[in-house]
């Protein structure tokens, strides 16, 4: 499995809650006309068997689907050397006075209209760069090649969907969200989007499972696979029934090669639907939390733990401070239900809370040891996938990480040589000392520094500097400055090492 890889195409699309038929227009007389009467919908797609075509289903849809793209503006190190001792050498001889530089990059997906008024619904991933960048334009082109400029409403990571706004006074022919939780394996379905930049392309395949989970984690690991040809620049435009209805939004395709192998996922819009609804009103997207981390049952955990196959998920870590510690939750239980809602590999814990708001006390049922438990707890706000991804990290004291520039604080690391990170009890509990100890982790030396040559490395603790505790990268920025507003050439770290007392060493400033 390691030369499998996900591949993410760039797409938009454009959602609007509510179920039944195809496309709407506000077009004027002589466009193209919505067909939403139910016996010329039923002329166009026989009720039983497979369609003639997929032609006039087509031409009723197609003119709502956009192609987008983006203009960005993207942060880059134009010094060869960043990150290694050569970089101020490289600095001072002139190269670009080590500045970063800014480079314009390109982005392309697809998007489906939501309403008349021209709301666009597309993937996250397409419109929202990483942190080196900048969005700085958004681009709807009709299908006829008319072009919008478009301005980002809402975006939710998690749940990787945006909704953008054309900026137009005109009326837009647009499509509906369908029902997708009555979507059944084997249907016909109709994928339309802008794979490899080449415009508007459709293309047919059947429903092959619901609900799949991908394996990947997360609250929104949940999709609709789908054997219709889907590939780069198809993610974020629509999934169609047999009746008009967005019941998917693209958005990935699993390939050992890159290209379409007939593994294609999609949004369901019974997910997409009520979250697009809510960032097309400019509210913010919260979830529920629980404060754990999972690992499904697979064969080997139900025969060691006696369970049924395909039931509940194993806690492997509780969160400090979060609501599963609250609620008395332990590493080695299994979660056999939340809220009343059993735990499958179709329906996780992680789908089940992220579904329920904050400040909500629902039944968690666990068994425990051979015996079945019910706790209480009261869900909190779901933190960001970044604060989550911090909450579990593991460090390995072992691991032999170079300075990384774009991990680093720039003065500790220019002044002292060093990269630190903020000490969580996860990182604590993985050195081998106590969970409330605070201060700095160091996780990687520049051997050049004074540092270096003194032995510091990765995992040693910074307790405090110039005898003050340092809880915070800000915190040891303070005391650097504060020994070089005095004239002092070196800074005083009391350091902690796995096994060993503290002591304190002076680290000479660079």
């Amino acid at each position: 499995m390691n030369n499998v890889r996900y591949v993410y195409g760039l797409t938009s699309a454009l959602l609007v809650g509510g179920a039944a038929v195809s496309l709407m227009t506000g077009y004027p007389a002589g466009a193209q006309v919505a067909q939403n009467d139910e016996a010329v919908m039923d002329r166009v797609v026989p009720v039983a068997g497979a369609p003639s075509s997929f032609a006039d289903l087509t031409q009723q849809l197609q003119p709502a689907v956009v192609n987008i793209s983006t203009r960005q503006s993207i942060e880059v190190n134009r010094n060869p050397f960043a990150g290694t001792p050569f970089a101020e050498l490289f600095n001072r001889r002139g190269g670009d006075n080590g500045q970063p530089q800014r480079r314009e990059a390109n982005s392309l997906g697809s998007g489906f209209i939501i309403s008349a008024d021209g709301f666009v619904v597309t993937n996250n991933h397409v419109v929202s760069p990483d942190n080196r960048a900048r969005l700085e334009e958004i681009t709807v082109t009709m299908p006829d090649g008319t072009e919008y400029q478009a301005e980002l409403v809402g975006a939710d990571a998690q749940s990787d969907l945006a909704v953008l706004k054309i900026q137009s006074g005109e009326t837009f022919p647009f499509v509906r969200f369908g029902d997708s939780s009555q979507t059944r394996v084997g249907e016909w379905v109709v994928a339309i989007g802008n794979p490899f930049g080449l415009g508007g392309t459709v293309t047919s395949g059947i429903v092959s499972a619901v609900y799949r989970n991908t394996g990947q984690g997360g609250a929104y690991d949940r999709y609709i696979q789908t054997d219709a040809s889907i590939n780069r620049g198809n993610s974020g435009g629509p999934l169609f029934d047999m009746r008009g209805n967005v019941i998917g939004i693209n958005n990935a395709i699993f390939s050992p090669s890159g290209g379409s192998v007939g593994i294609g996922f999609a949004i369901p819009a019974e997910i997409a639907a009520p979250i697009v609804e809510q960032l097309k009103q400019g509210q913010e997207i919260e979830r529920g939390y629980l404060g754990v981390s999972l690992e499904p049952i697979n064969d080997d955990l139900a025969d060691s733990l006696g369970l049924e196959r395909n039931r509940g998920e194993i806690v492997q870590i509780v969160t400090d401070d979060s609501p599963a510690s609250r609620a008395g939750l332990r590493a080695g239980d299994v979660i056999v239900g939340v809220n009343g809602r059993e735990v499958t590999s179709e329906q996780s814990v992680s789908f089940i809370v992220a579904n329920i708001e904050p400040g909500e006390s629902v039944p968690v049922e666990v068994l425990r040891e051979g015996q079945t438990i019910t706790v209480n707890a009261t869900l909190a706000r779901r933190p960001s996938e970044e604060e989550i991804a911090q909450q579990t990290q593991t460090f390995d004291p072992e691991s032999e990480e170079p300075m990384d520039p774009e991990a680093s604080d720039e003065m500790i690391a220019e002044k002292l040589g060093l990269q630190v990170l903020d000490l969580t009890p996860q990182i604590a509990r993985s050195l081998g000392v106590p969970t409330d100890t605070t201060g700095l982790v160091i996780g990687a030396v520049d051997p050049n520094s004074d540092a270096g040559r003194k032995g510091l490395r990765r995992g040693d603790i910074i307790l405090s500097a110039n005898y003050q505790e340092v809880t915070s990268t800000e915190a040891l920025r303070e005391q650097i400055a504060a020994a070089e507003s005095e004239g002092r050439d070196a800074v005083l770290l009391r350091i902690q090492r796995r096994g060993m007392p503290a002591r304190f060493l002076p680290v000479r400033l660079r």
